[in-house]
């Protein structure tokens, strides 16, 4: 294997190993001590690799979270978690699920020939973007590095991509293109991809399966909760979750209150929306606030400092 030529290709912040997992032979990852190293903050069980694995019923509450209610995950120093400017598969569909990740390079036979022999020798199939599929759990989001290069072919097409909805549940962000898009469209899974384009995979090499991977300017780690909709995609540290989901939890409420005094046709939107001055209608929408979120809920939103009205600010703007 390539070890040391590899790790520099990763700038040096991560040091990447080669392991022999039984079932799929030599690949470049990170060793379940290394996971665990770089993943420490994570509060929830793993998978046997180490990837985290953040709880199916925590997944299910970022289902209703939009991107703008992440935002506030760069004044906790993630400020390079969100990418955007996809095609999107599914547009009207809310995609949430896990990061499993592989890393593509450009060919260089050299480099690649090395692994193919290895394997080979061991007795395995040889090394593809398949071997990665061939990993993916429920509830994962198959995330490629294709280092957006459309001429590499379509990482996937309609038999992958149905073999990614059917395994998964989910979908896939593709940071390169996809093929067959008019037959993989009716699947309704959720995906996210740089185009399409009619030929597939060529030209490429696996460099890592399961380690730290760019997508546009944003750094995703294995067992990221990956948060899809209509704008873009979020890529949040296992860590953060609970905290973002509680925050949008209040930020639901707000705007449901905001909304029903609007109905009443009483008020200016300056009056409503951002932080009222008036005493009453603040009392009145803190009272609305804890008998929403359950008074637990609530003395923790106070805890974190979470006094205004728009939890998250003006929201960046966001009418």
């Amino acid at each position: 294997m390539f070890k040391k030529t590899l790790a520099g290709m990763l700038g040096g912040i991560f040091a990447v190993v080669t392991i022999t997992p039984p079932a799929h032979g030599q690949i470049v990852s990170l060793s379940r001590e290394q996971m665990l190293k770089y993943t420490s903050q994570n509060p929830y069980e793993r998978f046997p690799d180490g990837r985290p694995k953040v709880p199916d019923a925590l997944l299910e509450k970022v289902k209703a979270m939009s991107a703008e209610e992440v935002l506030s995950i760069a004044r906790r120093g993630f400020a390079n978690q969100y990418v955007g400017g996809f095609r999107i598969l599914s547009p009207g569909k809310t995609m949430v699920g896990r990061a499993m990740t592989l890393q593509l390079m450009p060919l260089r036979p050299d480099v690649a020939d090395v692994d193919q022999a290895d394997r080979k020798a061991k007795g395995l199939g040889r090394l593809s973007h398949q071997t990665a599929l061939d990993m993916l759990q429920l509830n994962d989001v198959f995330v490629v590095d294709a280092f957006g290069n459309l001429n590499a072919g379509g990482v996937v097409g309609d038999n992958l991509a149905y073999y990614i909805w059917k395994t998964t549940k989910v979908g896939f962000v593709i940071d390169g293109a996809i093929r067959d898009l008019t037959g993989i469209a009716p699947f309704g899974m959720g995906g996210y991809y740089r185009g399409a384009v009619p030929p597939a995979i060529n030209n490429v090499m696996v460099s890592g399966i399961n380690v730290p991977v760019r997508v546009g300017h944003t750094t995703v780690m294995p067992g990221d909760v990956v948060l899809g909709d209509r704008e873009g995609v979020f890529f949040i540290p296992p860590h953060l979750v609970q905290e973002l989901v509680d925050e949008a939890e209040v930020t639901h409420v707000h705007d449901e209150w905001t909304k029903r005094k609007f109905d009443e046709g009483k008020y200016k939107s300056s009056e409503i929306y951002g932080r009222p001055t008036d005493p009453a209608l603040i009392k009145e929408y803190e009272a609305y606030l804890k008998q929403k979120i359950g008074p637990a809920a609530y003395e923790a939103y106070q805890k974190r400092g979470q006094q205004q009205r728009q939890p998250q600010g003006q929201r960046q703007g966001r009418p």
